[in-house]
């Protein structure tokens, strides 16, 4: 054990903080140099809850809408957090974060926190805006900021991720996350098309737009899962945290039946207030749309079953790999809901049962996953980087040649010995012991050894 003495020696010799041994890094800066971009996916999958609640039919009411808002409000708080955490992170380990960005895994989720926003979004059309509290001018303007996000985030990091050669058969549908906010333009078009009256010119460009990206994002997004079906073909289903991937495959043609058929739906009233393309366009759009989703609905839930029953016996039970488990949310969101958008369509019973026994599973998912999230959070298996990252990233901007940096630790690891030595009891150190270091060694670039006097 080191006394007191020699530890405040320790710590205070020039060059010694350089060594990670000798040097103490606080739980706060772990944190922070080990946060990702993976946590956005526990915000969404919480977004994902409470817009799963708000599609069951019937509806209970109030009950079910407090619940709901208690959601939203824990979703703001990780929306927050996590942006929060992450800018601290660029201001004090800028380095971090640049390597978070270019990292072809990891790259791969920075789109998420406009996907996460797209979620806060619905919720503030769901909760707030009955209260009054906003107003539909204020939607209307937050559709176009994530518009205007999505796109700013999206193509910079689909230039940086395409710059580089990735092998196909690490290949998981999670790589279509960057193009994923633009496809769910189409959702939060439909929703914001809720609160403005169909004669509002406003309503017609928020239709249009929601086509157009709910196309692009698609059709990107389905060339992602082609790739899918090959790479499973190659190497056979996917193990490890890879298999939570294979739930994404589901998004794209879940939301997109959900989209179509809802702004198809909005289009009927928009496309005749305005007298546009034909008398009977509108009613044409939501019929092929109608048809279009069923098909859709269809691809989805298969892909749903192909990553469910191999799930178990594929997937690594260990803690440190949970963050990848809230694919198992989120992704699923838009086929659930389109069960219900179904059940109102052709008017069946068992659309709303299947709703109900899906959501039902979905909360149960989120309970299960925000438990194990917390206990891997607490042993530290997420979310925290050892001590040795945060100072060769704090130290690299320091141009020291490698034999002089040598040198250094050799001469303070000596001078450590030293000190001790001195603390030592003097009864137990041999007189002279340091005289008969030969005077040469202290000006050696072995040994950075002055003779005791």
């Amino acid at each position: 054990m080191l006394s007191k003495e020699a530890s405040d020696v320790d710590r205070s010799i020039p060059g010694l903080a350089m060594n990670p041994k000798f040097t103490k890094v606080s739980n706060i800066s772990r944190r922070i140099h080990g946060w990702s971009w993976q946590a956005f996916p526990i915000g969404m999958g919480t977004g994902a809850v409470y817009v799963c609640l708000a599609g069951i039919h019937p509806h209970p009411g109030l009950p079910l809408t407090m619940v709901e808002t208690v959601f939203y409000f824990l979703n703001i708080a990780l929306f927050l957090l996590n942006s929060t955490t992450l800018l601290l992170q660029l201001i004090l380990y800028p380095r971090q974060a640049k390597r978070l960005i270019t990292d072809p895994s990891k790259g791969i989720f920075v789109p998420l926190i406009v996907l996460s926003f797209a979620t806060i979004i619905i919720g503030t059309i769901n909760y707030v805006l009955p209260t009054g509290h906003v107003s539909p001018t204020f939607i209307y303007c937050l559709f176009w900021i994530y518009v205007g996000f999505g796109l700013l985030v999206c193509f910079p990091m689909l230039m940086i991720w395409f710059n580089k050669p990735h092998d196909l058969k690490t290949f998981t549908p999670a790589w279509a996350f960057l193009v994923f906010p633009m496809m769910l333009v189409g959702v939060v078009a439909f929703n914001v098309l809720r609160v403005l009256p169909p004669e509002d010119p406003r309503a017609l460009g928020v239709l249009l737009t929601g086509y157009v990206f709910q196309g692009l994002g698609f059709f990107m997004t389905f060339f992602y899962i082609c790739i899918y079906i090959i790479r499973i073909m190659t190497t056979g289903f996917l193990e490890g945290h890879q298999a939570n991937g294979a739930f994404v495959a589901c998004g794209p043609p879940g939301f997109t039946a959900l989209a179509l058929i809802n702004l198809a739906e909005q289009g009927q009233d928009i496309l005749a207030a305005h007298n546009l393309v034909s008398k009977s366009a509108g009613e044409i759009w939501y019929a092929s749309s109608v048809l279009a989703g069923l098909l859709l609905f269809g691809l989805a839930v298969f892909f749903f079953l192909f990553g469910a029953l191999p799930y178990w016996f594929k997937l690594h039970k260990h803690l440190d790999e949970i963050l990848g488990c809230w694919a198992l949310t989120f992704p699923n969101v838009g086929w659930i809901l389109t069960i219900g958008k179904l059940g109102d369509i052709f008017h069946l019973q068992g659309f709303y049962v299947w709703n109900l026994v899906m959501v039902i599973l979905m909360c149960a998912t989120w309970l299960i996953l925000f438990f194990l999230t917390a206990i891997a959070f607490w042993k530290g298996k997420i979310f925290m980087a050892t001590p040795e990252e945060i100072i060769r990233d704090v130290h690299a901007s320091e141009k020291k040649k490698p034999k002089d940096l040598e040198m250094a630790l050799v001469a303070s690891t000596s001078q450590v010995a030293v000190a001790l030595v001195r603390h030592s009891d003097a009864s137990e150190r041999p007189s002279g012991h340091f005289d008969s270091i030969p005077s040469h060694y202290a000006t050696s670039g072995h040994f950075a050894l002055a003779p005791t006097p």
